[in-house]
Formats: C-alpha cells, sequence, structure tokens
C-alpha cells in the first residue's frame, strides 16, 4: 500500500461536522459546518459534493476513515455508521483514528519547530475535558499521558508544566486557561479546530501497516457513558 492512496475521512466527534478526500498526504477536497445537526442533514451532501468535484465515485475511495472518539455519541455513531455502511457494500477498509491523538499528532506536523508537547482538548461540558499528553515520536505521537475525562481544577497539569512546555489546544483549552494561574510553560491555541483533515497522516500510516477495523463489530470510543435526556421537542415524551 503507497501513500497514494485515496481516504475518505469523516470527523464527527464534535459539533464540528467535517469530511475530506486525501490522496498522497495532499488534501483534495475538504467541507465543514458548525451548524446544528449538521452531521445527520449534510455529511452525507458533503461527500457527495466532493466526489463530484474530484470527478470520483466512492468505489475510487482505497479507504473510509472516521474520527474514533472520545466525543458526542450521536456524532460519533453517525459517522461511524456512514463509514461501516460505505466500507460494507464496497468491501473497502475501515480506519479509525483516536480523535485526540489525530488533533496532537497534526499539530506537531504543522508546527515543525516546536519542542514541547501537547495537550488536546475536547469539551465535556460541566468542568470536564476529554484530554491527553503527545510528544514527537519517529513514528508520529508518543502518549505521555492517556487519554480521560479530567475534572478541570487548579495544578492538574503542574508536574508536565514543571518539565518543559506544554501547548494546550481544542475547544476545552478555553476552560483549563483560568485555572493555570501563571505558568511559564503553558502555551495556548485557540485558532486550532477539529478538522476530519487533521486524520490524514495517522489514516496513511494505518492503512500502510494493514491496522483496519472490522465492520461488523467496531464501535468507537464513547470515554463517557451515554446519558438519555427528556425531549425538549414539543409534543414527545
Amino acid at each position: 500500500m503507497t501513500n497514494s492512496s485515496t481516504i475518505l475521512l469523516l470527523e464527527t466527534a464534535t459539533a464540528v461536522c467535517s469530511v475530506a478526500v486525501v490522496r498522497d498526504g495532499v488534501v483534495l477536497a475538504e467541507r465543514r459546518s458548525m451548524e446544528p445537526n449538521a452531521h445527520s442533514a449534510q455529511m452525507a451532501v458533503f461527500v457527495d459534493e466532493m466526489l463530484r468535484q474530484l470527478n470520483l465515485q466512492t468505489s475510487d475511495l482505497d479507504a473510509v476513515c472516521v474520527s474514533g472518539g472520545p466525543g458526542s455519541y450521536t456524532g460519533l455513531r453517525i459517522g461511524v455508521s456512514y463509514a461501516k455502511g460505505v466500507c460494507y457494500a464496497l468491501q473497502k477498509p475501515l480506519l479509525a483514528v483516536p480523535t485526540l491523538q489525530a488533533m496532537g499528532e497534526y499539530y506537531l506536523l504543522t508546527h515543525p519547530d516546536y519542542e514541547g508537547w501537547v495537550c488536546p482538548m475536547l469539551d465535556a461540558r460541566r468542568m470536564e475535558c476529554y484530554t491527553a499528553l503527545y510528544g514527537r515520536a519517529s513514528d508520529g505521537v508518543e502518549e505521555i499521558k492517556p487519554v480521560s475525562a479530567d475534572v478541570i481544577e487548579p495544578g492538574i497539569y503542574d508536574r508536565y508544566l514543571d518539565e518543559r512546555p506544554v501547548v494546550f489546544i481544542g475547544d476545552g483549552a478555553a476552560k483549563t486557561q483560568p485555572l493555570l494561574g501563571v505558568q511559564p510553560h503553558a502555551h495556548y491555541d485557540l485558532t486550532v479546530e477539529v478538522s476530519a483533515v487533521a486524520l490524514w497522516s495517522v489514516a496513511i500510516r494505518q492503512l500502510q501497516q494493514g491496522r483496519v477495523e472490522d465492520v461488523a463489530y467496531y464501535e468507537p470510543f464513547y470515554l463517557k457513558d451515554f446519558v438519555a435526556k427528556k425531549s425538549v421537542v414539543r409534543g414527545l415524551r
């Protein structure tokens, strides 16, 4: 398998609905939206638009890659269900990239001079964040702090910040910033957004190594249990 493989990337783990097609490390097309219900209403439309723009059919894809979580239960289910449908119908490989790993590796890939750690953070509501810590490795990133849903409180990252610089990225970083106080090693890049494009480097590596998912049994990494809420739609109980 070569880097020239054409891969459809689906990012639905957060409020961002993002899809992209990549080949040979080059993003051929991308669509994204933060509109409510975009995952269910627009994701498939975005994919069709991109493939038409590129004069491709779904059968021309070499694999489909999903953002594997943690993140939104509903968003992850939508992305994975769509990917499974395509992969099952066309007998294509299914790839799944951990959402936080994709964010961390893509940040380091696009900031080649940065030598510290990167801490991607996704808002998990209340005062929690889905978070991990990554550093550079020869084949991508090295996990320094395992993925968890941390309760954000003062001093939670002090032992890491005492060692080297840490850049906090993602929509959960803004919640952490006021709690750290004055930390010379703490840096924030609040411009970083979750995107399907961030999946590409890990996806290509997985495809080359044959690390594909079982289409029938794969489940995304939810981390937190799904909690059903009472419907607020009039007429539903």
